[in-house]
């Protein structure tokens, strides 16, 4: 009997498992499904900055201190020690002031295309992002260093159709390495104009004025009011006066060579019509000219040369967020497409993936200032990414793979961590950040100890010394790396040692966006 009862025990005690592992499964597939059904919704919303996130607090701090490395003029309440003023007769020979504005990168030459750029990218980087910026307490210096240039730019724009666009003749710069506060080299200016047209930089100079307009417009609405004049105006002269400055100017080929002007007329226009929604650029973007100079369909890199990536994202924003008349237009659809394009070449795990990264995965397009496109692209993928979330969109679809918001935001991520150390290199690539950086950047005034005296060509024993700079060019980002992922630490090496400021503006974007969360601004305006 004892030998029964005890079986009986057993098989009830089997019974009572059995039913309990069934239901446990069951509870566990329910929860299971629920989350991959949740999985394909769209994300929360984002609402006011969150939690900051220091790594990237730190390295925005130390980045925007780069455009204060950079700023030529009479400086106001300078931060970095070992510079002064500099440049203080730029312009005179023409009776123009020409005196503020920034270096361009490791010289002393002011060259306006890239200068420009860097405007328009860090006055985008503040209309996107300054609530994040204020966060950390960087929205201030961001503004006072866009106006730096854009008070450049506007002295810069002298008539209608005449516009200065570089500040000293780089073959005789190139031959001095001297302190900006002692450089003695003649500076010459150059100008476009009718005869002499730069459609290129005049419309870039548009769009970086009329997106300086919209940072400036609750804080110095004035201020803003000059800004959008000298846009509209620029626009004008850059459109009716079509020809590139490559072939206008044949010497700037050997520095900031253009390989066309399509793409930054469809910039400004479309920095024109959030500046202003005036119907005629947004049917400039969107009809004849978006036809002929879009390249719809087809992905390209975001740079101070080609704008198409940069105005896709930014006529996305439309799509996402414009009325329903503007989101529903062909045309803009067609730049949303491509936008979306660039996105799934961003992707790792996409089918249509680009192959151009190194084995760490950083984006990789050329051995020159191999940052400035994975930098760029990163930025662009923030952004994007906030526009989904923002809009409530869950899903980007690249050939039949779906990717969510989250999966561009952390491929942003993975570029700035890479950036900032996260390599196999394990130093970071900006200057001041991290306890490894690059000690021998190719930059004059941070290789050239503040008590020497040098005069233009016996400074050369700087560039040639074996000891790291005396000064430190903090936020510099360098050049980068090679594709194999090696970095020759030597002070002449300016294809991977040498920052330049535009490098500068698109870093700051990135971090910026990366600081906290936050919902996407839906309207400039």
């Amino acid at each position: 009997m004892e030998e029964k009862s005890k079986s009986k025990g057993i098989c009830g005690w089997l019974i009572a498992l059995v039913v309990l592992a069934v239901v446990v499964f069951a509870v566990v597939y329910t929860i299971k499904k629920k989350t991959s059904h949740d999985s394909s919704g769209p994300a929360p919303v984002p609402g006011p900055p969150g939690a900051v996130e220091k790594k990237y607090s730190d390295a925005l701090k130390t980045a925007m201190q780069f455009f204060d490395v950079q700023k030529s003029g009479k400086l106001v309440d300078n931060q970095i020690p070992w510079r002064g003023d500099s440049g203080l007769k730029d312009g005179s020979e023409e009776g123009v002031d020409l005196t503020k504005g920034m270096y361009d990168a490791g010289d002393h030459m002011k060259f306006g295309f890239p200068m420009a750029f860097t405007a328009t990218v860090l006055s985008w980087a503040i209309l996107e992002y300054g609530d994040q910026m204020q966060a950390v307490d960087q929205l201030k210096p961001a503004q006072e260093s866009l106006k730096w240039i854009t008070d450049y730019l506007i002295n810069a724009h002298q008539d209608d159709n005449v516009l200065y666009i570089q500040v000293g003749d780089p073959e005789k710069d190139h031959k001095c390495w001297d302190r900006p506060e002692t450089m003695t080299a003649k500076r010459p200016l150059i100008q476009i104009n009718t005869s002499f047209p730069g459609t290129e930089v005049a419309a870039e100079t548009a769009a970086a004025m009329a997106s300086a307009s919209l940072v400036f417009k609750t804080i110095n609405s004035t201020y803003s009011s000059t800004l959008l004049k000298h846009a509209k105006q620029l626009f004008t002269f850059a459109d009716k006066y079509q020809g590139s400055y490559s072939v206008s100017i044949p010497e700037v080929q050997n520095y900031y060579n253009s390989t066309g002007y399509g793409d930054e007329l469809l910039w400004a226009a479309s920095w024109l019509y959030h500046a202003t929604q005036d119907k005629s650029y947004f049917e400039y973007v969107t009809g004849d000219n978006g036809k002929a100079f879009a390249n719809w369909g087809s992905p390209t890199w975001f740079s101070w040369d080609n704008k198409l990536a940069g105005t896709q994202v930014l006529l996305s924003r439309l799509s996402f967020f414009g009325s329903k008349d503007t989101s529903s237009n062909s045309g803009l659809q067609m730049y949303r497409k491509t936008a979306e394009a660039v996105m799934c070449g961003l992707l790792p795990k996409s089918p249509t993936a680009t192959k151009s990264r190194t084995r760490g995965g950083l984006i990789w397009v050329s051995d020159w200032n191999a940052l400035q496109h994975p930098v760029a692209s990163a930025f662009l993928a923030a952004l994007y990414s906030d526009y989904m979330l923002t809009s409530q969109t869950a899903e980007l679809s690249c050939d039949g793979s779906s990717f969510r918001p989250s999966d561009l935001r952390n491929f942003a991520k993975n570029q700035a961590d890479y950036v900032l150390g996260k390599n196999p290199l394990k130093m970071s690539f900006l200057v001041g950040y991290g306890e490894k950086f690059p000690q021998f950047v190719h930059h004059r005034g941070a290789s050239i100890p503040v008590d020497a005296t040098t005069g233009c060509t016996d400074g050369f024993k700087w560039l040639k010394s074996t000891d790291p700079n005396p000064n430190v060019a903090v936020g510099a980002l360098v050049g980068g790396p090679f594709l194999n992922e090696t970095y020759i630490n030597d002070r002449n090496n300016s294809m991977q040692t040498e920052p330049s400021t535009y490098n500068s503006a698109v870093l700051v974007g990135l971090l910026s966006s990366l600081v906290t969360t936050s919902s996407a601004v839906k309207s400039f305006t």
